[in-house]
C-alpha cells in the first residue's frame, strides 16, 4: 500500500502518525506528494489531489483521515485499533471535537492568506472563537485525565497543536492552557510525533493543505 501525505498537512500528518503507531511501517510506503499540482503524481490515484490518500493494493485509492485509518486499523488486532468505536463514546466525542477544531482552524488559515481586501472579518473572528472555545474544552478534559491513551483522538489532537504551533501562529493555543500545553510536550518525544514535525510556515501561516 501506498500512503500520499504532504509534510504541512495535519490531517495527513494524523495518519502518518498511525503508521508508526500501528507498527505499518513495512506493509504502507509512505510518499510524498506536492499538491494544486497538474502534474502531481497523486491525481492518478486520485483526481481530488487531496491528502491523505491510502492507494491500496487492488488499486482503490481511500482518501479523507478517518476513512484511511479505518483501512490502517483492519490491518492489526482489534486491541491495537486507533479508531474508538460506539462502545467508548467520550473517546468517539474527543476525536470529533478536535476535528471540528482543526476544520475551523483551517478555514481560519485560509482566510488570513487572502489578500487583506478579500479577508473576511466576520469569519476570521468567529473561528477564532471557536476555536479558543474549543481548547478550552480540550484543555479542561485534559486536566480531569481524558486523552490519556495513545487513539487517534490524540493524534488527532497533536497534529492539530502541532500546527498551529508551527504553520498557524495567529492562535497563541498555549495561553491558559497548561494541561493541554503539558500533553503536547511530552508527546514530542514519542517517535511518531518527532519523524513527522510540519515544516514551519512562512510569515507564521501556511495553507492547511489537505
Amino acid at each position: 500500500m501506498r500512503l500520499f501525505h504532504a509534510p504541512g498537512s495535519p490531517y495527513a500528518r494524523i495518519t502518518r502518525m498511525a503508521v508508526i503507531e500501528l507498527g505499518l511501517e513495512d506493509r504502507v510506503a509512505v510518499e510524498e506528494a506536492t499538491l494544486r499540482d497538474p502534474a502531481s503524481v497523486l491525481l492518478p490515484f486520485n483526481p481530488v489531489g487531496r491528502v491523505p490518500s491510502l492507494v491500496l493494493d487492488d488499486g482503490s485509492t481511500i482518501t479523507e483521515t478517518t476513512p484511511v485509518l479505518m483501512v490502517l486499523d483492519s490491518l492489526v488486532a482489534p486491541e491495537r485499533r486507533l479508531l474508538p468505536g460506539p462502545d467508548a463514546p467520550r473517546a468517539l466525542a474527543a476525536y470529533g471535537r478536535v476535528l471540528g477544531m482543526l476544520d475551523g482552524i483551517a478555514v481560519w488559515n485560509r482566510e488570513l492568506r487572502r489578500p487583506v481586501h478579500e479577508r473576511s472579518p466576520g469569519v476570521i473572528a468567529l473561528e477564532a472563537v471557536r476555536a479558543a472555545r474549543v481548547a478550552d474544552a480540550l484543555d479542561a478534559e485534559v486536566a480531569a485525565g481524558g486523552f490519556a491513551t495513545m487513539d487517534a483522538a490524540l493524534l488527532a489532537l497533536i497534529s492539530a497543536l502541532g500546527y498551529c504551533a508551527r504553520r498557524h501562529t495567529a492562535f497563541d493555543w498555549r495561553e491558559g492552557r497548561p494541561a493541554l500545553a503539558a500533553l503536547f510536550d511530552a508527546a514530542q518525544a514519542r517517535p511518531s510525533v518527532a519523524r513527522t514535525v510540519p515544516p514551519a510556515g512562512m510569515g507564521g501561516t501556511a495553507p492547511p493543505v489537505r
